[in-house]
């Protein structure tokens, strides 16, 4: 599928979970003058409900004038305040082209348009307006810069990997590129039916299953979050209200949580009924309540004096209209602008301010916010290497299954555990009389590969020679918890293996953590002691099964205990122990 052409869209539908195509417009509706706005917004109506053409785009953040004189914004003539594609019929793609991504070319690098003390005195300032009654709760928002921009579609493939967007969108046209992975629903129209979800509250993810659900019950029960996301709701409803059939307001989901693959979001749902046309509902909702904060007239105007660069698409609104009266738009959030002609780029981020917000926890949601941009999500699969033996069949295979379906869980991928153990059973009946080891693989579609593969070449050696690794581990890594075949980490790790049959990796604050294949385990004085997960390793299934029956115990090991431990050993359920040796550096 070629994407390099102008005037192309991409945009998901949520509805049916694929992506719609739009190309070769029979006309583009565009303008950068305020008072055309609502005349351009009729005219796409009138096409798609009286002339069956279907229309996709976007209204920038700074078209808020033009429905409303109160609602104040900067200037912008570089970029459009509307433009849309007015097409015969959409395609429909089941998934996007698979791109190979290298990790390297795509971090790109993005300069804040402010800076933390610019930023703490914004705060200050908002502060002080909720203070004196003013506003209840303000969006504050910067823009991170970029200067080089190498692949503006390879960049909105990485986006939508790595966060997986409810409603993602790619626009390109002569001029700009816009890449969005937004998971907000500024609304869906169906006939009469009109549906938002705003969303208010943030947490970053957990390393592990565990720790992921705790930060979700944590944000799930935060006074804070939940304030500030009834604040939106509340002018949602009244938004709603002004366009709504009398009673018809609903709110039919509260302080729910959706996870991506970097955050957690606390949403809500509004509903209503409504015969409205397409201009009076953008002229009642927009923009969306949750990017700006209550009351909106007031707190744009605090927004419009605090933030000194324009916002253009971000927290504008992108979708598409189709006949019968469907329509689907997103809030314009984690979204990329590319200035085509500069070959420059901008990226939004921001959060509700209120009373008690502190500036180092916004700062840092903001971060959260910015990681859909500076990393990539690699391609990888869940991975379990299981030990078979004649007597006994698969050693550990419970474990190994939890252990798989945690970390399913935990990246959204679909398990069958039924079929992983009628093709285990079927292999299992094919085996002979000697030991050997199963490698089971699921990729990010679910997709089951089980085969066999040769014992490691070293696993009846009676003592292996240990290192320390010339580099500590990043304990925040989730990569470090979950067993995938994206070892990137081992693999550096291991490049400093000379001399040895593995090494010790370590963390920043000294303390041990596994080998690049095995736990670890130090007998120091009448105990075995195991590092815990909280410094940086894969909870091995072996390693579990001791524990669990006492035969080791969680303690954090330093470098020096190591090397004062009477006996060292290594330990996974394929060689079960293996006594060590620490080689003197």
């Amino acid at each position: 599928m070629e994407l390099t052409a102008n005037n192309r869209i991409l945009i998901r539908d949520h509805s049916s979970g694929k992506w719609l195509s739009f190309s070769d417009p029979d006309q583009i509706i565009t303008t950068r003058t305020l008072c055309e706005l609502q005349e351009k917004l009729s005219q796409i109506e009138h096409l798609t409900q009286n002339e069956g053409y279907h229309a996709a785009g976007f209204i920038s953040y700074e078209a808020a004038w033009a429905f409303d004189h109160s609602l104040k914004t900067h200037t912008s003539d570089s970029f459009p305040l509307l433009w849309f594609g007015v097409y015969q019929n959409p395609e429909t793609i089941v998934s996007l082209d698979k791109l190979q991504l290298d990790n390297q070319k795509h971090l790109i690098k993005w300069h804040p348009s402010v800076d933390r003390s610019e930023y703490d005195h914004a705060l200050t300032q908002i502060h002080r307006y909720i203070e004196i009654g003013d506003t209840y709760q303000v969006n504050f928002t910067f823009r991170l810069f970029s200067d080089f921009i190498p692949d503006p579609y390879s960049l909105f493939f990485q986006m939508i990997q790595t966060q997986r967007p409810q409603y993602g969108a790619y626009i390109e046209t002569a001029e700009f590129v816009v890449c969005c992975a937004s998971p907000e629903l500024f609304f869906q129209l169906d006939n009469n039916q009109i549906v938002s979800r705003p969303m208010k509250g943030t947490a970053p993810r957990g390393r592990t299953l565990e720790e992921d659900e705790q930060i979700a019950q944590k944000l799930k029960e935060s006074a804070k979050n939940r304030a500030e996301n009834l604040m939106v709701v509340d002018m949602v409803r009244n938004d709603l209200g002004k366009i709504a059939t009398i009673g018809s307001v609903v709110v039919n989901e509260l302080f729910s949580l959706e996870r991506y693959p970097t955050l957690w979001q606390m949403v809500s749902s509004v509903q209503a009924r409504t015969d409205a046309d397409f201009k009076d509902i953008i002229k009642a909702l927009f923009p969306c309540a949750s990017i700006t904060g209550p009351p909106k007239p007031r707190t744009m105007e605090i927004i419009h004096e605090l933030e000194s660069t324009s916002r253009n698409i971000y927290t504008g609104t992108i979708g598409f209209l189709a006949p019968g009266r469907k329509a689907q738009f997103n809030v314009a959030i984690r979204t990329v602008l590319v200035d085509k002609n500069k070959n420059r780029a901008e990226f939004g981020v921001g959060g509700g301010i209120v009373w008690d917000s502190l500036a180092q926890d916004e700062y840092e949601e903001c971060l959260t916010k910015a990681l859909l941009i500076s990393k990539v999500r690699p391609s990888f699969s869940l991975l379990e290497t299981i030990l078979w033996e004649p007597k006994s069949g698969y050693f550990l295979l419970d474990k190994h299954l939890q252990r798989l379906e945690n970390s399913a869980n935990y990246f959204d991928i679909k398990l069958n555990l039924e079929e992983i153990n009628i093709r285990l059973l079927e292999l299992d009946k094919t085996q002979n009389e000697e030991s050997t080891v199963i490698r089971l693989l699921i990729d990010q579609e679910g997709q089951i590969t089980i085969e066999q593969i040769n014992f490691p070449t070293n696993h009846k050696k009676r003592y292996l020679t240990l290192k320390f690794a010339s580099f500590p581990v990043d304990s925040k890594d989730k990569w470090l918890y979950h067993k995938t075949d994206h070892r990137d980490i081992y693999q550096r790790a291991s490049s400093s293996m000379t001399g040895c049959d593995d090494v010790i990796m370590w963390n920043a604050d000294g303390e041990i953590t596994e080998t690049t294949r095995a736990n670890i385990v130090v007998h120091i004085g009448r105990k075995y002691f195991t590092p815990p997960v909280t410094s940086g390793l894969l909870a091995g299934t072996y390693r579990s099964w001791l524990i669990e029956n006492s035969k080791i115990i969680e303690k954090p090991i330093s470098k020096k205990m190591l090397e004062g431990a009477k006996e060292i050993y290594t330990i996974n359920s394929v060689r079960k122990w293996q006594k060590c040796t620490l080689l003197k550096e």
